[in-house]
């Protein structure tokens, strides 16, 4: 089942990219590949009650398990061992990657607090955008009531433009707010 900006893409996006950089060929037309929800949970090495808390909040912010990260290299400094678990990540695809850019743009950065729009120079130079999150209470799954730590967390748009300019004009033409 197509999601509204799957549909929006197909109809709108496409052909407006396709004319605007001169295409030739359907599939050269930029696309969203898939995006990464990141939540780094530094002291769940410690308690690993933080670190359940973080997969149940990233599995209702998505909706989709997520997979456990461990450190790769041991840091003293940080008490921290190699295999430790050190946070929690989702790779979202298709419907389930739409609708959730879907309501990352509508609902959950509106709440942000003090919210001016986004940087355009979080781009990657390959087409790829990142967004940091301070809080994970922005998205309505999360109750606030119920929740331990208020948690941040990353997400990176991959996209299969070649440019940066190609991939800001994707991400505008989905509603995306950034700053002039």
């Amino acid at each position: 089942m197509a999601t509204r900006l799957q549909i929006h893409y197909e109809d709108t996006v496409a052909p407006a990219m396709r004319e605007r950089f001169d295409y030739r060929n359907v599939m050269r037309v930029p696309r969203l590949e898939k995006i990464v929800v990141n939540m780094g949970v530094g002291e769940g090495s410690r308690d690993g009650k933080l670190l359940v808390a973080a997969v149940e909040e990233l599995t209702a912010i998505t909706g989709q398990k997520p997979v456990v990260t461990k450190a790769k290299q041991s840091i003293s400094n940080f008490k921290l061992r190699e295999g430790m678990d050190v946070g929690c990540k989702v790779t979202l695809r298709r419907s389930r990657m739409y609708e959730f850019l879907d309501r990352l743009i509508t609902i959950a950065l509106p709440r942000v607090r003090d919210f001016r729009g986004l940087s355009t120079k979080s781009f990657d130079g390959r087409g790829n955008y990142a967004i940091g999150l301070k809080e994970q209470i922005v998205f309505p799954e999360i109750e606030y009531d119920k929740i331990d730590k208020v948690r941040g967390m990353d997400v990176a748009i991959v996209t299969t433009a070649d440019t940066d300019e190609e991939a800001k004009e994707l991400l505008a033409s989905f509603g995306m707010p950034f700053t002039s």
